[in-house]
């Protein structure tokens, strides 16, 4: 017998006129088989509801297979601190095949690198390309949800424009990845995402596969000026703080909520509702359960030592400090602590908690308790991304200067291995090793100096930028123009 027979059997409807009558001998039954149903509902509903999400929001980028391709009498960086002199790479099928000298080039594409270096591609882990797209205008702004001092709700990628004319020019200087943040008005901004720098029509066709959502968080002066210009909390960094753990508060909550649903009975799930969907707290949950990681930005290295202790308390991580124009007076906690920092090669004094700086920030935090820091040399810029090979250059030569003992096999891990790593994409890109995408980027001269350009750019085995060929990469629309300026627009 069918569920609807059991329910006409059950009600027992009788004709009064127009009216339909139910059975009242059968209401509490009635009442109850409603309350399954619409249990059995939920309780699927809660189930599936993290597949679903992954897969409405999964990235849709499946490169076309690459075919054979090999670079020769190369030199290498390997990005996992090794460099190999007058050496090869072999890529087949979107990924690194084989690394070392003396390679099987038949049926291969040969490439003579004539002696140049060879890197992983480079990955800049704090971008604002898309969310803040050129040309610069109010409508194009799109990073900060700068209307309430916690949105975890919003999701940068909901603002990225996928016709940005930054994305060729950062290709032109060897990016092959990029971590798109939301802006730093909010102490929670939103969900971040890692995109893979080619061209596509929609922003998941750009998404990097299987890479974690990630969370932007920001500490100092921004919230607290922000909102304490609208005369509203936080307008201190105390404010700050209590902001920060009453989110958190309200996070654990929901999701012992969710816990004590997940754990009940099926028949104690069929005779109730599941929690409410909230999207913000789904994204701190997010957090707590170590699916997403957080990215802050903050400057002082006190801060950062009380950020710790707020991660403590919740039992949350923090993956990375960025600016971060302090952390080597915290070098030795960040590394204990498993952190990374993100920081510029010489930026600084533009407000400030950002005048306390040296110029070996980058290489104190690198060497950090026997040289087991994570150091990462970011961008922060449309312009500087385009040339993060010598931001890394000025921060190695300033390491170098003062007397740090560091090569150039370390140095290339601040802008490949470890923003892969920070970002949870460290198993498939970052270095130059069998099975890894292969994302490659052969420059003219030594990567860490002034004159070296990026002369080709693989990713995933595809020549996506050539020096020598201009129409080697995609270009949008909006890069080409579809309409004559001076003539008519009908």
């Amino acid at each position: 017998m069918t569920f609807g027979s059991i329910c006409i059997h059950l009600f027992h409807l009788e004709h009064k006129g127009e009216i339909m009558i139910l059975n009242p001998k059968y209401s509490s039954l009635i009442t109850a088989l409603v309350l399954i149903l619409f249990g059995t509902i939920s309780a699927q509903s809660q189930i599936n509801e993290k597949e679903l999400i992954n897969y409405a929001y999964e990235s849709t980028y499946k490169p076309e297979e690459s075919g054979k391709v090999i670079i020769t009498n190369a030199n290498i960086l390997t990005g996992n601190g090794d460099s190999i002199l007058d050496a090869s790479i072999l890529m087949h099928k979107n990924k690194i095949v084989a690394v070392g000298k003396d390679l099987d080039q038949s049926d291969a594409m040969v490439i003579d690198a004539e002696g140049k270096w060879v890197t992983p591609g480079i990955i800049d882990i704090h971008s604002h390309m898309g969310v803040y797209p050129a040309p610069s205008l109010r409508s194009n702004s799109d990073g900060n949800e700068a209307t309430s001092p916690t949105t975890p709700h919003v999701w940068a990628e909901h603002s990225v424009w996928t016709q940005d004319p930054q994305y060729t020019l950062a290709l032109k200087g060897g990016i092959t990845s990029f971590h798109v943040l939301v802006g730093s008005a909010n102490l929670i901004g939103g969900r971040g995402v890692t995109l893979k720098n080619i061209r596509s029509r929609t922003v998941q066709g750009m998404k990097f596969p299987n890479a974690p959502y990630t969370l932007k968080m920001a500490c100092g002066e921004n919230p607290k000026r922000v909102y304490g210009g609208r005369k509203s909390e936080p307008s201190t960094r105390m404010g700050n703080v209590a902001g920060y753990r009453n989110a958190w508060i309200e996070a654990q909550a929901y999701q012992r909520r969710l816990t004590e649903y997940a754990e009940k009975s099926d028949e104690a799930k069929e005779m109730s509702y599941s929690p409410s969907r909230d999207l913000g707290l789904e994204t701190l949950v997010g957090v707590l359960e170590g699916d997403i990681l957080v990215q802050m930005h903050c400057y002082r290295g006190e801060e950062m030592a009380v950020m710790l202790d707020v991660a403590k308390e919740f039992d949350y991580k923090i993956t990375t400090f960025h600016h971060a124009i302090e952390a080597y007076k915290v070098a030795d906690i960040l590394a204990q602590n498993s952190v990374c920092a993100a920081m510029w090669a010489d930026w600084w004094g533009f407000k400030n908690e950002a005048f306390d700086m040296v110029w070996e920030n980058t290489a104190i935090v690198d060497q950090a308790e026997e040289k087991t820091g994570c150091a990462i040399v970011h961008s922060d810029s449309a312009v500087d991304i385009q040339r993060l090979n010598q931001q890394a250059a000025k921060a190695l030569a300033a390491g170098q200067k003062s007397g740090l003992d560091i090569d150039k096999g370390r140095a290339i891990q601040w802008i490949t291995l470890n923003p892969a790593i920070a970002l949870g994409i460290d198993d498939q890109v970052g270095s130059i090793e069998p099975g890894k995408m292969a994302d490659i980027v052969i420059w003219s001269h030594d990567p860490f100096s002034v004159y070296s350009k990026a002369e080709k750019v693989f990713i995933d085995g595809h020549l996506k930028f050539d020096i020598d060929d201009p129409a080697s990469f995609k270009r949008t629309d909006f890069d080409i123009g579809i309409i004559d300026p001076e003539g008519d627009r009908l």
